[in-house]
């Protein structure tokens, strides 16, 4: 079956001109069947600034679109022709696999969940950022803003669904599982991460304990699982953080003519490094948990940054990251019961019928 990719053209600070830059390079460079979703006569202009036949790429339009600025229920309640909520709407439809959006991230999930539902056993959907690490790896941190407070059954399952992405799109063989907390010893933390850490220590998943926030970047774990509200400050932080630090950079070399001359001789190490840490060589973070697939970008994305979202859009369709989690949360919730003593000891699951971990 063909995969296509639903973009929404009117989202994000540089909507049209990003959304459609990026879905052209898509269908040239990798032949992606895309449709854009957004403002016909705007894309039209794009399509002939960048000199692509208008039946080239499909086009649904609507004049409607949500600012970044406006309730994430907006494309719910008020605007039900938004761009947003029409991609939801395709891939819940099956006329597209997937959806790619760089607007109102709020706006994205609340189409996403009420639109195109959450899986069976998923209680809430996980926001999963794909960081850079110091080996050159790459590590998904979940949640990283979905869910500002969660319970311990849905770290549970953001650590399940971590599992499934960085296995079937970053394909990582055995993923290493870190649960976020304030020291490395198992009874640290509070009283959910401490019961999170009993049951995942049981399901066979690749689960290495307690991790804190100088493992981030250490290259040594494949998925990081956290509540949302933690995983949105740490997110912050770290592109704060890599702001500043290019910024220091550049106002370094923009001094003397010996700095000049110093940036010229290492450019190439230096474009190396910045390609490893731009956020849009990945391109947009996954809504795991839902039933289809959403890639939120981030609001200033490029042309660059939305070529490469509906490659991983593409990457996570064909990967079937969406049926594999359904299968797998089954699996945990029946042998999360046995582990907190609340299971019948005559049920048919036990831990021994299988781990949820890959074989």
């Amino acid at each position: 079956m063909v995969t296509k990719i639903a973009v929404d053209a009117m989202g994000g600070d540089f909507a049209p001109q990003a959304a459609v830059e990026g879905a052209v390079a898509a269908y040239r460079e990798d032949g992606t069947v895309v449709v854009l979703v957004g403002h016909q006569e705007a894309i039209g202009v794009e399509f002939r600034r960048l000199g692509i036949d208008d039946r080239a790429i499909e086009v649904i339009h609507t004049d409607e679109a949500v600012a970044m600025n406006e309730p994430a229920i907006t494309p719910i309640r008020k605007k039900r022709r938004a761009s947003v909520r029409l991609c939801a709407e395709l891939v819940r439809d099956g006329v597209a696999q997937a959806m790619v959006t760089a607007g109102n991230t709020g706006a994205a999930m609340a189409s996403a969940m009420l639109v195109m539902k959450t899986l069976p056993g998923v209680d809430r959907p996980a926001l999963a950022a794909v960081l850079p690490t110091s080996t050159g790896r790459r590590t998904v941190l979940l949640d990283v803003g979905a869910n500002i407070s969660t319970k311990s059954h849905n770290l549970r399952q953001f650590a399940v669904m971590g599992h499934l992405l960085a296995h079937e799109v970053l394909a990582v063989e055995s993923p290493r599982i870190g649960l976020m907390s304030v020291g490395e010893e198992e009874g640290k933390g509070t009283q959910q991460t401490r019961e999170v850490f009993k049951v995942l220590e049981a399901t066979g998943l690749n689960f290495i304990g307690n991790v804190e926030g100088s493992d981030v970047y250490s290259g040594e774990l494949d998925v990081i699982v956290c509540d949302g509200f933690v995983g949105n400050v740490l997110l912050k932080t770290s592109e704060s953080l890599a702001g500043m630090v290019g910024g220091m950079v550049r106002e370094a070399v923009a001094g003397s003519w010996r700095s000049r001359l110093g940036a010229f001789l290492v450019l190439p190490a230096l474009e190396t490094v910045r390609r490893r840490i731009d956020p849009e060589e990945y391109g947009a973070a996954p809504l795991l948990g839902v039933q289809g697939g959403c890639l939120i970008g981030h609001g200033s994305s490029s042309a660059h940054g939305v070529r490469n979202a509906i490659r991983r859009a593409v990457e996570f369709s064909q990967a079937d990251v969406v049926g594999k989690i359904g299968g797998k949360v089954a699996i945990m919730h029946e042998q999360e019961e046995i582990v907190l003593g609340r299971a019948d000891s005559d049920s048919p699951t036990s831990m021994a019928d299988g781990p949820v971990a890959e074989e």
